[in-house]
């Protein structure tokens, strides 16, 4: 009798080694994309950056990508190269631009021939109606914002790179195996970046007492060596198993032009596509101004540096910031993993320890007084309850419905910031609790919607062309993820006096803006209901049947 022959993919321990060595190149990403987005005050008060600098340089992030079409090459690059060389590319080119943005904002950059010329060139003319939002350089930019933004557009055409390849590896390693649990996993481990770059950022920006942003920045390039490690590491791993299996990589089907016809003729396409826009537009880039938006918005009480809330060392040998940051994984994993329980009293324990640390940890977030802690709890509740909305689309279905709910909570999370929780300015208590609970809720809508949308997507268009359905959805997304953080920019400095201090702005149009979007998504997402119960596209039908 021949004998089986058992490949890395057959190992259960390797599959999920090389799952991890992905998800933390992803991991590092997601820290670096937002290293700035806490300290946007900062920027302000040591770089001269205004709310419109600061917009059009984390806009810049998705520009080569939309308008120089980097996105589709990307795809080009993974279908032709295969996963290992797009994996070790993307890396490269995510630390490549990480590295100009570093030296944007660093010391070194100030007073050198690179500051002068960046101050008498590039500078566009930023008043053009909607197009001079989308601009990277405008006149009146710092050069150090201008730079940065060069930088930020090379790590975008990585980390945008970098999203599709691991996809395609995650599918690569776990066809036929646990497959949605491997990239539900990925997914949560993506976010905590989000939170950890939330906690770290200004925390190494005040490292010893002064204030010296480039450190933040140097924490994330930090982790863009960390992320192409683990993708050289996993380039050999992923050699290993073809020489195994004596299989060619497995690739994506190239994008065509001549699929663009088939699918921009697709009424249920364009719904979901302009969903996908509007909703992901008021979530990523409010992402970007939430901490200054907090900090304008709630009465924080900062500790005295001097205590233990404070970051002093002396009480207890490990700083707070750091106890909070494990507590947080706390959280993350004890939510994550009930989902995954079998025995109820396990499943019920791990929720209850997972309530109990996130407790803790805003009542630490309290104690400390900052705007970054409070905010950092935004993608914990998503962490809990993404296993459990896919699962229930994966057997219930109510993919259109789950849609709307997601819209509506988006609308009335950005209204209560907008108009409640400037009402408790002068409540530090209740304003927190406020912002916690507003926080919390936005978390589950940023949940609810991706669940529902992204599985929703083959049942609107031919399986054949699905990959460059994806595509596209994934182009039009970026030019909103490109647009609207300049365009918040614009709104602060539209609505507020020049020379407003960064702790001081009115956020409350900008917010509407970002509500105003959220409505427009309630209204595509209810008629997209009603042209799935005519026309049968199965969105409210389960997955699985």
């Amino acid at each position: 009798m021949t004998e089986t022959v058992k490949t890395l993919r057959d190992s259960a321990a390797m599959r999920w080694i090389a799952l991890l060595l992905l998800a933390l190149a992803m991991f590092c990403s997601y820290v670096f994309m937002d290293i700035l987005s806490p300290i946007k005050d900062l920027m302000q008060d040591t770089r001269g950056w205004d709310s419109a600098s600061f917009g059009r340089m984390q806009g810049a992030e998705v520009f080569l990508n939309v308008y120089v079409f980097f996105l589709i090459f990307a795809g080009i690059i993974l279908d032709k190269m295969g996963v290992r060389f797009t994996a070790v590319l993307s890396g490269a080119v995510m630390l490549f631009g990480g590295i100009i943005k570093f030296y944007a904002v660093s010391d070194a950059f100030m007073g050198t021939g690179i500051e002068a010329w960046f101050t008498n060139h590039l500078n566009w003319n930023g008043d053009l109606p909607v197009i001079g939002a989308i601009l990277p350089f405008v006149a009146g930019m710092p050069a150090s914002a201008k730079l940065a933004a060069l930088g930020f557009m090379f790590f975008g055409c990585g980390c945008e790179m970098a999203g599709i390849t691991v996809s395609r590896g995650i599918v690569k390693w776990f066809k036929g195996r646990e497959t949605a649990l491997a990239m539900g996993s990925e997914m949560a481990l993506a976010r905590l970046g989000v939170a950890t770059c939330m906690i770290f950022s200004p925390y190494f920006a005040k490292l010893g007492g002064e204030v010296h942003v480039d450190n933040a920045v140097k924490f994330g390039v930090v982790l863009l060596c960390i992320a192409l490690i683990m993708f050289i590491t996993y380039f050999f791993m992923d050699k290993k198993l073809d020489s195994q299996t004596g299989e060619a990589e497995e690739k994506d089907d190239p994008f065509k032009l001549s699929d663009l016809g088939k699918i921009f003729t697709s009424l249920g396409f364009w719904l979901v596509a302009l969903l996908c826009v509007l909703y992901y537009s008021a979530i990523f880039p409010f992402q970007k101004y939430a901490v200054n938006m907090l900090q304008c918005n709630l009465t924080l009480n900062p500790a005295d540096p001097s205590t233990y809330w404070g970051g002093s060392t002396e009480a207890f040998s490990v700083s707070v910031t750091w106890v909070q940051y494990i507590i947080m994984l706390v959280v993350a994993i004890c939510s994550f993993a009930s989902n995954f329980s079998k025995k109820k009293g396990m499943k019920v324990g791990l929720m209850a320890l997972a309530v109990v640390a996130l407790v803790v940890y805003c009542y630490m977030g309290y104690m400390r007084g900052t705007a970054e802690t409070i905010f950092a709890v935004f993608p914990l509740l998503a962490v809990a309850i993404t296993p459990i909305l896919g699962n229930y689309v994966d057997h219930k279905g109510k993919a259109a419905s789950m849609l709307m709910l997601g819209s509506i909570l988006l609308v009335i999370c950005h209204l209560t910031f907008a108009f409640i929780l400037p009402a408790f300015k002068g409540n530090a208590v209740g304003g927190t609790i406020v912002a916690y609970v507003t926080i919390l809720v936005l978390g589950a809508s940023f949940s609810l919607v991706p669940a529902a949308l992204w599985p929703s997507v083959p049942k609107l268009v031919d399986e054949k062309i699905i990959g460059s359905a994806y595509a596209a959805i994934f182009w039009i997304q970026n030019i909103g993820l490109g647009l609207f953080p300049a365009l918040i920019g614009i709104v602060l400095n539209k609505t507020n006096e020049a020379g407003t201090a960064a702790h001081e702005l009115n956020y409350t149009w900008a917010l509407v803006m970002l509500a105003a979007l959220g409505i427009a998504a309630l209204l595509i997402s209810v008629y997209l209901r009603a042209v799935d119960k005519k026309k049968g596209y199965g969105l409210e039908e389960p997955n699985i049947k």
